[in-house]
């Protein structure tokens, strides 16, 4: 009898936290606590949030030392897609009180972690971020996505033409409303139309040496968002 009931506990504890993961579709939780200790800027100080997915957070992880000292915020999660974003950019961006964001998208979209996305819909995703961005005063800098020849963990999805298809629109939008682009793609990418293999051990996320080629792009955009 009390082994039938500690099993039956244990089934319940496992639901009960599936069904909190799936609540928390966007992941809220994950920075909640680090947001709510989080200081005020002080005056003159210009806070930044990368926005993004597993690219943006390991960047902390693998080269921590272009965070260090520097007002920037990493606020990746990974495997995230735009929708999931989107609906985290609030807590995890808006709240903090950025002088600027650097968003970072859509990979995952195209890989199909949260099902099939057209190129559309990661666009209008991106698109409805910076449009929050704006609407509370705070500097945009939008990045290209990443090149990817295929994804090791979801292999045959074809994703050349569409990275190349999204980083159009991102760039002509950044160009038509006056946001600085970070082009990774066109330094990063190989002759397969793929990430270089000397920048990823698996094709798709940044080494260190990949961080360090992104890292210098990343900086002057930022220069020059605050010369605007």
């Amino acid at each position: 009898m009390t082994r039938l009931i500690l099993k039956n506990s244990f089934l319940l504890l496992l639901i009960m936290g599936r069904n909190m993961q799936a609540q928390d579709w966007p992941n809220l939780n994950k920075y909640q606590n680090q947001n709510s200790m989080l200081p005020l800027a002080v005056a003159g100080q210009k806070r930044i949030v990368f926005m993004g997915d597993s690219i943006t957070e390991f960047w902390s992880t693998i080269d921590p030392d272009y965070f260090l000292g520097k007002p920037y915020i990493n606020r990746g999660i990974s495997g995230q897609t735009t929708p999931q974003m989107l609906l985290r950019f609030r807590d995890d961006v808006i709240a903090l009180h950025p002088s600027a964001v650097v968003i970072l998208a859509g990979i995952n979209d195209i890989a199909g972690n949260t099902g099939p996305s057209t190129i559309e819909m990661i666009r209008d995703n991106i698109f409805s971020m910076i449009e929050l961005a704006k609407a509370n005063h705070m500097k945009v800098i939008l990045c290209s996505v990443l090149p990817a020849y295929d994804f090791p963990w979801k292999p045959n999805q074809e994703p050349i033409e569409k990275i190349k298809a999204l980083n159009v629109i991102l760039e002509n939008y950044s160009k038509a409303n006056n946001l600085l682009y970070v082009d990774y793609y066109l330094a990063m990418v190989d002759e397969r139309i793929g990430l270089k293999a000397e920048f990823s051990n698996d094709g798709v996320h940044p080494n260190k040496t990949g961080y360090q080629v992104m890292a210098p792009l990343a900086e002057k955009a930022i220069a020059l968002t605050f010369l605007k």
